[in-house]
């Protein structure tokens, strides 16, 4: 899955990256996958790959398909289809399109960097995120057969920071330009090595783990909400013209709690 073959525009301001699976969609690639193939007990498969740490974060559905045999008949076909099943979030394309016209006289080049199946990634954002702008694990097919014969490079934990560095270098971009978005514990080496070089994290969960780390948390089920930190935080606009950014685009921000929280646990002495 190498990024040096691919033409990028070097002169971009602002590389916005994000995670796909419950960043910019509601349910996980292997969710839907697994319901389109009736596999019953996916969770409790990765829950059980999560406890053994056999693999990392984000990858649990890479290692199934390649070991798990209730998935040796998926095909390159099942992995299209299952991602037009997945459920994106509201309004990601609009959140895509503003990004690719620039703001402020800046310009964002916006990435997908996801641990599932680069097949099923690009259907569910096909149309919206051109596919060289997407990086998911990549799988070899068996000529003969169609079956998965072997996985060749899984952006989880530290491999997203390995193809998010690439990037940088390929676009010339220093790394406090850099934004980068998630929502779970597949993050967290992401989310550490855009913090340590001053670029900007953004959480769109309530996972404790990401939540400490992530400079700015946004709960929302509309993808134009992460918008709000990259505005406020990185090009420094006030709430004034935030509200009237939206409402160019017939958005109207009805609510915007702005609270923070602490995560309390006593245990008796």
């Amino acid at each position: 899955m190498s990024v040096t073959t691919t033409k990028f525009d070097t002169t971009t301001d602002y590389l916005v990256a994000s995670d796909f699976d419950q960043t910019l969609s509601f349910n996980d690639s292997g969710n839907a996958l697994a319901e389109m193939l009736d596999i019953s007990d996916f969770e409790q498969k990765v829950k059980g790959l999560a406890r053994s740490n056999l693999v990392q974060p984000g990858a649990e559905l890479a290692y199934l398909l390649r070991h798990d045999p209730a998935f040796r008949s998926v095909r390159r076909e099942h992995l299209v289809e299952a991602g037009k099943r997945v459920r994106l979030k509201d309004n990601v394309e609009l959140f895509v399109e503003i990004l690719s016209k620039g703001l402020d006289g800046n310009r964002f080049q916006f990435f997908v960097i996801s641990a599932g199946p680069i097949e099923v990634v690009r259907s569910a954002l096909e149309g919206i995120v051109p596919p060289e702008n997407v990086f998911g694990t990549e799988l070899e097919f068996d000529p003969e057969t169609g079956e998965i014969c072997s996985v060749h490079r899984v952006p989880a934990g530290y491999g997203k920071v390995a193809v998010l560095q690439e990037l940088e270098l390929k676009l010339h971009m220093s790394p406090d330009r850099v934004i980068y978005v998630g929502d779970g514990s597949s993050d967290l080496y992401m989310m550490h090595d855009v913090n340590s070089r001053d670029g900007h994290t953004i959480a769109v969960s309530e996972t404790k783990a990401i939540g400490r780390i992530a400079n700015r948390t946004v709960l929302s089920d509309n993808s134009v909400s992460v918008l709000v930190p990259i505005l406020e935080d990185v090009l420094k606009w006030d709430s004034h013209q935030i509200r009237e950014l939206f409402s160019s685009y017939g958005l109207a921000i009805q609510d915007w709690d702005k609270i923070r929280t602490d995560w309390i646990t006593f245990h008796n002495g």
